[in-house]
């Protein structure tokens, strides 16, 4: 799992904007994919930004086998250059724009059935249930609701209107509360885009369960390089902890020739400080307290992210724990109770705690540049990239690697 560099690239105030994202989970709160965009926003300009982004890393997976959701604006469809992307996994999203004239509608539609003949999905807005677009409405396979425009009677009639105009899969947006994540499963939306599922959690009395406990052991010996032997009861107590901890590893290789079948000899090829970090993941795949799995896949993103970010400017140590950072900046959420609670029985580098508990140290500002990279946070953004000298180039780069990263651990 050694950290890629990104390619050279210009000084931090040059290069293409920010890449962010926001998940979309599906009812069993699993990521079923991610809207990217621009920061600072710009809805007009998302597509190019995703494309730029695309055309430097080098790949068109994108986010692996995820489906990606990128903003298009409609007058701008017949000037972009789609071949860098996979049908298969993009979703267009175009707005229906107000106050049309009967010619501007069946001229978009012209423009959006070649666009559906090239094998692309299309997402649209609430407008698109008008009368006027009628003759859009057939190729929707998504409409998207803004949560946060809308009063929660106006979302139900919503609903209930794409859900009898065809097959469209309606997808709730805006949606930042378990509240409102809840109400709108109730009327019988499936895809939920927001921040709810990674919201902390404030009780304080919740006790750690028998699996995570496990886990936590397994960390603590492998941190401070106990005897194999010892470790080895301790995997023994959870037959599958082996067997996930082995799956992750070989699922991402590191140029081996043979895979690695057991934990002495993952430790043999691999050594404890490697593995140390390879642990602190089989926290992101337990979640007997009813945390959602798209809380693991996000901590794994910012771990990952966190450390291709720190290999551009710091040794193989700090890059460790900068992705032990960002893998447990959600231990509070995977647990249930808060970060301080969930920290205090894991032994734990000083700089991790230090960015982890009192946002100081030098791996501060490479959380605080991730979580903006899901925030969308331009301010916050563009402060870290300056603090750290890394250029949009290096960051965009690094998220779109972290986001296929992500995904093989998810398969």
């Amino acid at each position: 799992m050694t950290a890629e560099l990104a390619p050279a690239t210009d000084t931090p105030a040059e290069g293409i904007s920010g890449l962010s994202r926001q998940a979309i989970v599906d009812e069993r709160r699993a990521v079923y994919g991610y809207a990217l965009f621009e920061q600072p926003r710009d809805r007009a300009n998302d597509s190019a930004v995703v494309l730029d982004a695309l055309s430097d890393s080098g790949s068109n997976a994108v986010a692996g086998e995820k489906v990606v959701f990128i903003h298009c604006a409609l007058e701008n469809l017949e000037a972009l250059h789609f071949d860098l992307l996979d049908p298969e996994k993009v979703v267009l999203e175009v707005d229906a724009p107000e106050n049309s004239s009967a010619e501007d509608i069946e001229r978009g539609r012209l423009m959006l059935v070649k666009i559906r003949e090239s094998g692309f999905r299309l997402a649209f807005g609430p407008t698109v249930l008008r009368p006027a677009f009628a003759s859009w409405r057939p190729m929707a396979a998504f409409i998207k609701l803004e949560m946060d425009r809308i009063s929660n009677e106006e979302a139900e009639r919503v609903v209930k209107a794409a859900r009898a105009s065809g097959k469209a899969q309606v997808v709730a947006e805006q949606v930042d509360t378990v509240e409102q994540y809840e109400m709108m499963k109730r009327f019988g939306v499936t895809l939920f885009q927001g921040q709810w599922f990674s919201q902390p959690s404030t009780i304080t009395d919740k006790t750690v369960q028998a699996s995570q406990a496990t886990i936590i052991q397994l960390i603590n010996l492998v941190r401070r390089e106990a005897d194999l032997d010892e470790i080895e009861d301790v995997i023994k107590r959870d037959p599958t902890l082996s067997f996930k901890l082995l799956r992750m590893i070989n699922s991402c290789g590191f140029g081996l020739s043979s895979e690695i079948t057991s934990f002495r000899h993952a430790v043999m090829i691999l050594g404890m400080n490697r593995l140390f970090r390879w642990a602190t993941l089989l926290m992101t795949i337990s979640r007997p307290g009813g945390a959602a799995p798209a809380a693991g896949t996000t901590a794994v993103v910012r771990g990952r992210l966190m450390e291709l970010l720190a290999a551009e400017l710091m040794p193989q140590e700090d890059c460790d724990n900068a992705f032990v950072v960002g893998v447990f900046s959600l231990l509070d959420t995977m647990l249930g109770m808060p970060l301080a609670q969930a920290l205090s029985s894991v032994t734990l580098p000083e700089p991790v705690l230090d960015a982890l508990l009192r946002n100081e140290g030098q791996l501060a500002p490479f959380l605080c540049l991730t979580k903006a990279c899901e925030t969308g946070d331009s301010v916050a953004f563009a402060k870290a990239c300056d603090e750290l000298q890394l250029s949009n180039h290096q960051v965009n780069w690094a998220h779109l690697q972290a986001l296929m990263w992500a995904d093989q651990l998810d398969r």
